[in-house]
């Protein structure tokens, strides 16, 4: 499970664009709320604060629905209805909604080869568990869990718009990818509301469609891995897509003097021990959210492959070696950055 740890200071440039009459008639807004386990911001353009409170009503609404569709906390979701009821020979017809972030999961799995598994539920169980008692799983119970997580076995059938687990026992875990999708599902209920420039912020999980009144983009501070609560030096001034950041600046366990993140690999079921601090820049939140978790388990050499392979992502990968921070970047990463701030758009 993924909740984007590195905190992004959010800067934006608020000059209004006098030559445009409409737009300069715009005002921004600010709302906050946590929804799906997550401290969620919103900052908008709307004309009028009546317009901009029913926009923000209808955008928690639907992100409320969001979480009673696939949360793993929740025992009445939809997610978990679906763990418990599907088995072998057993598909289960799912929402529509549900059926996409699957078939997301299970592409960015497969991508991944693994380092991204939706099926990871049993060991996300089992490392909350020692998170909070601060020390590890225990080996058989860990060896139990790593037998169930595997998302090959995890069966789509569009036709039906159902799913098959393959495995009695197995949990689907949604929280590397289900908050950045919330951010693309916001938003498409915004522009619904005639408001199309707008920054949605899942905890880390960035969505930003047009720019504010008289900018190129909203100017996304990145934080830096070794000292997280200063200020910015990097930043991405981004239109029409989504950056988001994965790391363990700030949800991380140490046991027996070690350090473990809250981001889990599937493979030893263990918290991540590497420090590491991703960012990635890609077309949606989905595509954002769980790429940002991916490339975090594969590593920054694996993971660079993985970026460099997709036309669209871009991505800033920062490490700890030695106790000096080394920034790497995607050949795409300044395409994409600079495109923005030059007048064009991010894509």
């Amino acid at each position: 499970m993924k909740v984007s740890p590195i905190f992004l200071m959010l800067l934006w440039l608020i000059t209004p664009c006098l030559a445009e009459p409409p737009t300069s008639q715009l005002r921004r807004f600010e709302f906050q709320r946590t929804l799906m386990g997550v401290p969620f911001a919103a900052a908008f353009y709307a004309s009028d604060e009546a317009s901009a409170n029913k926009a923000i009503d209808a955008v928690w609404t639907r992100i409320e629905h969001f979480n009673s569709l696939m949360s793993d906390y929740d025992s009445n979701s939809e997610l978990m209805r679906l763990c418990r009821d599907s088995g072998p020979g057993k598909p289960i017809a799912v929402s529509p909604k549900l059926f996409r972030v699957l078939s997301k999961s299970i592409e960015v799995s497969e991508l991944s080869g693994g380092a991204f598994d939706v099926s990871v539920g049993p060991l996300i169980k089992l490392w909350r568990r020692a998170r909070r008692q601060k020390e590890l799983p225990d080996p058989k119970l860990l060896q139990e869990a790593r037998e169930l997580v595997g998302w090959r076995n995890v069966r789509l059938y569009c036709a039906t718009c159902s799913v098959e687990l393959l495995k009695p026992g197995m949990k689907l875990d949604l929280g590397g990818i289900a908050v950045g999708d919330a951010g693309d599902e916001a938003i498409r209920v915004l522009k619904q509301h005639g408001i199309t420039r707008a920054m949605i912020d899942g905890s880390g999980d960035i969505v930003v469609s047009d720019p504010p009144p008289g900018t190129t983009g909203w100017r996304i501070g990145i934080a830096s891995l070794k000292e997280p609560d200063a200020a910015p030096t990097q930043f991405a001034t981004l239109a029409n897509c989504s950056i988001s950041t994965s790391g363990d600046a700030y949800q991380f366990v140490e046991v027996a003097g070690r350090r473990y993140s809250h981001i889990v690999d599937p493979k030893t079921g263990l918290g991540l021990t590497e420090r590491c601090s991703v960012t990635i820049i890609a077309p949606d939140g989905i595509t954002a959210d769980a790429l940002a978790t991916a490339v975090s388990v594969l590593g920054p050499e694996r993971g660079m492959k993985l970026i460099e392979s997709q036309p669209t992502v871009a991505a800033l990968i920062m490490t700890l070696e030695g106790g000096r921070p080394v920034t790497r970047t995607s050949s795409r990463w300044e395409i994409v950055t600079r495109r923005v701030s030059e007048g064009g758009r991010s894509q």
